[in-house]
């Protein structure tokens, strides 16, 4: 004799499926962490934030558990379904800025997509400085600069 068990559908008893029963919060940092190093993955993006927000980065970085600035010139605005994002970007000389930034925009839709389930309803880009070879040279003489004077 077979024994056969019959499973009950559970939209039958009134509940939905596991998957579907409860709430999913996304924190606003959970998706500016991901924009931002979406963004990072353009190898035409040099930075992101503007002049003071990069300078108050450096600073922070610095400091002992200051943090690594991930979300540095990326600002979020999260719903239950929809996300927006502002970017401020610092891209390489010579790069085309109108196709970075529509690089940078596919890459921030796809992965908050992908990772949060959120519409990204909006991926806003605004270019605040162009990085010139000539500012690495700079940077390494200051830190050099810095170490000796500490």
């Amino acid at each position: 004799m077979t024994e056969t068990t019959q499973r009950r559908n559970a939209s039958q008893d009134g509940m939905g499926a596991p998957g579907t029963r409860g709430s999913t919060a996304i924190a606003d940092t959970v998706v500016a962490k991901i924009a931002g190093m979406a963004a990072r993955e353009i190898p035409e993006v040099h930075n992101l934030g503007g002049g003071m927000t990069r300078a108050f980065g450096a600073v922070r970085q610095r400091v002992p558990g200051g943090g690594s600035g991930v979300t540095q010139g990326v600002k979020v605005e999260v719903g239950e379904r929809q996300a927006a994002v502002d970017l401020n970007l610092v891209v390489e000389y010579g790069a085309a800025i109108a196709d970075t930034a529509a690089d940078v925009r596919t890459n921030v839709i796809n992965a908050v997509e992908r990772m949060t389930g959120l519409e990204v309803v909006e991926v806003n880009i605004a270019v605040d400085d162009v990085h010139l070879p000539d500012d690495d040279e700079e940077d390494e003489e200051s830190e050099q600069r810095e170490r000796r004077v500490a």
